[in-house]
């Protein structure tokens, strides 16, 4: 038995990398730790070849997905990460989407567009920067429901926090969001509408 790092373990199995470290992030192939570095048994990747015939044998075709936070400006953002997904792709580039608000949003034009797409077979590989692109929460999900019509999400660089950390950058991401979401309020009206809600114009009222 050989153990094989991970390019010439996706060579083996006619893979891009990420792929083949999409799978293991997935438990869809086992692996081992050497170090640092997760090594691939040539007795799994044989398996895994013979098993996952109608995998490969799809034509590559990637769709990107890239998305900024907010609604004006940012544009340096959205072109620097469709450049480095167009960089590293490894098949055809047949659509990119761009979405420009919060990753707490579930309905965005460019995801729900992305969404049909991948409904309607005509993709294999769905491609982000990072994984919050997709969404801030629920990517696993989005993940799940992507395998069922054959498509994978590779993300270009994984997030390698522990579930503690991970746990305390989601908190972190929630009260960066709402906060920005209060501080971008900048109108008379806005601010008064956000008092009435929470019920502090009535007790400034009674007060007068």
């Amino acid at each position: 038995m050989e153990l094989l790092r991970v390019s010439k373990a996706a060579k083996r199995l006619g893979v891009h990398p990420m792929t083949l470290r999409q799978w293991a992030l997935d438990g869809k192939i086992p692996f081992t730790w050497v170090g640092r570095e997760r090594r691939f048994s040539s007795v799994d990747l044989e398996r895994m070849k013979r098993g996952s015939t109608a995998i490969t044998s799809r034509p590559r075709q990637e769709v990107l997905y890239v998305r900024v936070s907010g609604s004006n400006g940012q544009e340096s953002s959205l072109a620097a990460q469709e450049e480095e997904l167009r960089a590293t792709a490894s098949g055809e580039v047949v659509k990119v989407f761009k979405d420009r608000g919060s990753g707490l949003r579930e309905n965005r034009p460019g995801l729900n567009r992305l969404l049909a797409m991948v409904a309607d077979g005509t993709v294999t590989v769905v491609r982000v920067t990072h994984e919050d692109r997709l969404a801030r929460f629920g990517v696993g999900w989005l993940k799940r429901l992507f395998s069922v019509y054959g498509v994978s999400v590779e993300v270009l660089h994984p997030k390698k926090l522990g579930g503690r950390d991970e746990l305390l950058e989601d908190f972190a991401s929630l009260v960066t969001t709402f906060a920005g979401r209060l501080y971008g309020m900048r109108s008379a009206e806005a601010k008064r509408r956000l008092l009435t809600e929470t019920g502090q114009c009535a007790v400034g009222n009674r007060a007068e």
